[in-house]
């Protein structure tokens, strides 16, 4: 037994190979462990300590500007000359209850939102929330705020902007970011015979529902909904993208209509053929080999006299 409280001490000599812990040697392996262990716990920032600047593009860039206009939520320059720190710093703890508490000035941003809601932000607390509202007042004296988001196009549509669009929704063409194309959740009318995906909603006249190209361009950006968020919070569409997109979205409303839902009985009975396909198949190679075994086991008993 070990008479002193264990001691952590380095052989100058070897240093590098060994490391003696009283009377126990612990081969280098062990101390490689040790090591990095210790180097993550000196380097490791915990999230209470994370700067304003990363936090607000991790978790609030993606629907507000500031200087950029409005995304899917105003855009926050100057946005203490609306409201006063104290109620801006209760918002941003739990913007759902106080919509809920029929604060005038938060329906009004529901309703400029289109319906919107903020959601309750993981982490949040007050002594941070004052600290995004310091970074915002000093973002909002500059020229340029570093999140004044993406400048996007107001060109006329060109009938190619159209057609890399729709290359882009249905996933023929890469996104820049590594985003999932349009068509794994979405579909519009003359998608293609299989349709496209039912996870969100049919957006052949999205550019009608959300009033125009400013908004939908503004809505593909920085996609509010928990499910786009996630989807996109690191894969953000480029400049380009979305104006091809809207240029697409914009053409499918004018030829009006929804999708054929008839995809959906196309996929079906494709799905039915395909597995009495794969039955047929296996019974074609199956049989065979269960009377070739049969055979031999017959005649086996035949020559055997039983």
């Amino acid at each position: 037994m070990l008479q002193d409280p264990p001691r952590l001490f380095f052989m100058p000599q070897n240093c590098l190979n060994k490391v003696y812990f009283n009377n126990y040697r612990w081969p280098r392996p062990h101390y490689a462990a040790g090591l990095m262990f210790l180097l993550a716990a000196a380097f490791a920032v915990p999230a209470s300590a994370q700067e304003p600047a990363q936090f607000f593009r991790q978790n609030c860039a993606s629907c507000h500007t500031v200087g950029g206009g409005r995304l899917s939520g105003p855009d926050l320059k100057d946005v203490e000359q609306r409201k006063d720190r104290a109620w801006l710093t209760r918002f941003l703890l739990d913007p759902p209850t106080v919509l809920q508490s029929g604060d005038a000035y938060a329906a009004q941003i529901l309703q400029e939102s289109r319906g919107v809601v903020m959601p309750k932000i993981a982490g949040m607390t007050e002594e941070r929330a004052n600290a995004l509202l310091d970074l915002l007042a000093a973002e909002s004296k500059l020229e340029k705020s570093q999140f004044v988001g993406l400048v996007l196009s107001d060109k006329p549509f060109t009938p190619k902007d159209i057609h890399h669009g729709r290359e882009l929704f249905l996933g023929k063409q890469r996104l820049t970011q590594g985003g999932a194309s349009c068509v794994s959740c979405h579909s519009v009318r003359d998608v293609g015979a299989l349709g496209g995906g039912r996870l969100g909603p049919d957006l052949s006249r999205v550019y009608e529902r959300l009033q125009g190209r400013k908004s939908l361009s503004a809505w593909l950006s920085a996609p509010a909904t928990p499910t786009m968020q996630a989807a996109f919070v690191g894969h953000p569409l480029e400049a380009d993208e979305i104006h091809a997109l809207a240029a697409f979205f914009e053409e499918s409303a004018q030829r009006g209509g929804e999708e054929d839902r008839s995809g959906s009985l196309a996929f079906f009975l494709l799905g039915l053929g395909g597995a009495g396909a794969l039955l047929v198949a296996m019974d074609s190679v199956w049989r065979g080999r269960f009377r070739s075994v049969r055979r031999v086991l017959v005649h086996g008993r035949l020559e055997r006299g039983e």
